[in-house]
């Protein structure tokens, strides 16, 4: 039996290449996620859209998520059905989320009985965005089930192992879709609109779900020879009531919470990048987008030499600390530089912080909670934590657009009208993102004092 196993999950090749297949997926995903972010500008004169609808674009990924209570469903879809079900049902999601939202931004959607019918109600908000809100929800849906699946992919094959530099390399690689996006969604929409970024997005997303597929057969296999059922349900089958044992546990609330905090200062910060560097350097929204496409290089060079840090040394909690107080400095640059002090060199330097802060957090924090919780319900402790966070990621991207045009009186209308000189000030969005950087240090420290109470481990080494 013991030759067996070291026939393909203790083969180092064959761990790598499955890693390279979730993670290339989540490369297209994370490309998708972000593929309207650069276009801002485009979407407020060409569409009718307020800086509130594209704020509330982003949230609308996590409306599913949050209100129907999907992402708690995935995780227990996951634990229940097992990692092949869940992660092709996820990519089929996310290509049809995304094919919805591509068909939103079409000239055949506009001129459809479904777009009057659309504009019939809510009447502040155009068709296309509500079509797209609907079409970005379940794409949220499936990109979430999919982000706690190849999580719980990455315990199964390297438990152990090197798992903190495999989740480090999976984020690495996501990380490198949003570099692509803000280098290629630019130009994409300059070549053929809004909706041919959208298209190309969906065309990865496809060959996406084509690589989930292709693991499938390696995941069928590895069962049958650590004598797993086909299904991959676990010894100890998780029941419904196991949620509570989760949320009674504080070191998962505490970080679930900095979780939140975190990431409500990170990805809601990304849609909104672009359009801020543009105003603030008076650049074009390509460049701006140029610019911007190197906050997540860091993260990506970054992050798998972290995780072999962390496997190796540990400091996982400490870490976590380090990358809240990172990026906070960040966003209070961003929102208290003065525009003539705020030059390139300014800008790519508070880039490079918020990447390392980008970089310190995830890599310690997904690696952590296998340490809090058994592992079956490990894909229902990522579901929840996912959740709360999408609770965030939901609402903070619609507080952001409604503190620009609050605090931009008359902006959004010029820019309507097409005056070139029209553009917004950050100063009030960039001080809600710094205030999220401050609770996530505070919920550091907290998670730091549960750690050394309890015995998690957080700061011990992850390989054995």
């Amino acid at each position: 039996m013991e030759t067996i196993r070291k026939s393909l999950r203790d083969s180092a090749f064959a761990r790598w290449f499955a890693l390279a297949l979730i993670s290339l997926t989540m490369f297209f995903a994370y490309f998708f996620v972000d593929v309207a972010a650069p276009l801002q500008s485009m979407l407020e004169r060409d569409y009718g859209w307020s800086p509130e609808t594209f704020g509330m674009l982003g949230g609308s990924e996590f409306f599913l998520n949050v209100f129907a209570l999907f992402l708690i469903l995935s995780g227990i879809i996951l634990d229940k059905m097992g990692i092949r079900f869940t992660i092709i049902t996820a990519g089929l999601a996310m290509v049809i989320g995304g094919a919805i939202k591509y068909y939103a931004l079409t000239e055949a959607f506009a001129g459809s009985g479904l777009s009057t019918w659309l504009d019939g109600f809510w009447t502040n908000v155009p068709a296309s965005a509500k079509l797209a809100f609907f079409g970005f929800a379940i794409f949220g849906v499936g990109v979430e089930m999919a982000g706690i699946t190849v999580s719980k992919t990455i315990v199964k094959w390297f438990k152990g192992k090197e798992m903190a530099l495999a989740m480090g390399l999976e984020m690495a690689t996501a990380r490198l879709g949003v570099f692509a996006v803000f280098r290629l969604s630019p130009i994409f929409a300059d070549k053929g609109g809004a909706d041919n970024s959208v298209f190309w997005g969906v065309a990865f997303l496809t060959v996406g779900l084509l690589l989930f597929l292709m693991y499938t057969f390696m995941d069928i296999k590895l069962d049958k020879e650590i004598g797993e059922e086909a299904n991959g349900e676990p010894e100890e089958a998780f029941r419904v009531s196991d949620l509570w044992l989760i949320l009674k546990n504080p070191g998962f609330l505490a970080i679930a919470s900095l979780c939140v905090l975190f990431y409500s200062a990170i990805f809601p910060f990304q849609k909104f990048a672009t359009d801020m560097l543009a105003s603030k350097l008076d650049i074009s929204m390509i460049d701006a987008a140029a610019m911007f496409s190197y906050f997540p290089i860091g993260a990506m060079v970054l992050t798998p030499f972290i995780g072999a840090f962390l496997d190796r040394k540990g400091l996982g909690a400490t870490m976590m600390l380090y990358g809240a107080i990172l990026l906070t400095i960040s966003h209070l640059i961003f929102a208290l530089v003065p525009a003539e002090s705020f030059t390139e060199p300014v800008a790519y330097g508070t880039i490079v912080i918020l990447g390392l802060a980008f970089s310190l957090v995830p890599a310690s924090m997904w690696p952590s909670i296998p340490k809090i919780v058994e592992d079956r319900f490990l894909g229902s402790a990522y579901g929840l934590t996912f959740w709360i966070q999408n609770i965030g990621l939901l609402a903070v991207p619609v507080l952001i657009g409604w503190s620009i045009s609050v605090s931009n009186p008359g902006v959004a209308e010029a820019i309507a009208a097409n005056d070139p000189t029209a553009k917004y000030n950050y100063m009030v969005p960039e001080l809600i993102f710094a205030g999220f950087g401050v609770l996530a240090m505070i919920m550091s420290v907290v998670l730091k004092t549960v750690d050394k109470r309890k015995g998690f481990g957080l700061d011990l080494p992850n390989k054995k």
